[in-house]
């Protein structure tokens, strides 16, 4: 039985959770892909198996085989064995069936990237964090600009250096950055953006 997952978004942000022994990882065989469902407004960063492609991450420890609080972290994600790449390891994916690989009118989440891309500055270093934005497919989709009043529930505060990082990955990437619109901002498309996280 699976005893470790293998994290390559904001589970590599050691701030978000308390799982224990996590150490840096690599994982050959998949890449990460950004999602979108007709559900939410906002992408899911997910896998898929691509045979050229190695991503790095990070592995810890999952208690007891205690998988309930992580699932419902992930719950818009399923749970995949991959111990045949990683022993007794698992990762979670977005099924492909029910999101779509681009779409326009979807947005990509800052506070969710600077989360992410925090955790591989602290845990690999600036290669690491450059490595992320290099093996991640589907930068094609604006991103929505919430760091003054970060949407993402596990937000966390990053120093000048960091935010400089994030912003310098993202002009590298030709990403554009859109303000959300007063209008956005309801209740409902506030909940409709977090519906699944």
């Amino acid at each position: 039985m699976s005893r470790h997952f293998f994290g390559y978004g904001s589970l590599v942000n050691l701030d978000t959770h308390t799982y224990p022994s996590p150490k840096p990882a690599t994982l050959s065989g998949w890449r990460r892909v950004w999602r979108f469902s007709p559900h939410r407004a906002l992408g899911y960063l997910s896998v898929e198996p691509h045979a050229d492609s190695t991503i790095h991450g990070m592995v810890a420890q999952v208690p007891d085989q205690d998988w309930a609080a992580l699932d419902e972290r992930e719950r818009a994600y399923r749970r995949v064995d991959i111990s045949h790449a990683l022993p007794q390891t698992m990762i979670y994916e977005v099924d492909p069936d029910t999101t779509v690989r681009t779409n326009q009118s979807h947005r990509i989440l800052l506070s969710y990237l600077d989360v992410v891309i925090q955790g591989y500055l602290r845990l690999m270093g600036p290669d690491g964090a450059q490595h992320f934005a290099d093996t991640t497919a589907g930068w094609d989709v604006p991103v929505l600009n919430d760091r003054a009043c970060p949407i993402y529930p596990r937000a966390q505060t990053l120093t000048a250096q960091e935010t400089k990082t994030v912003d310098d990955l993202l002009d590298g990437l030709a990403t554009p950055l859109e303000v959300p619109k007063q209008s956005e901002m309801t209740v409902e498309w506030f909940t409709r953006i977090r519906g699944a996280a």
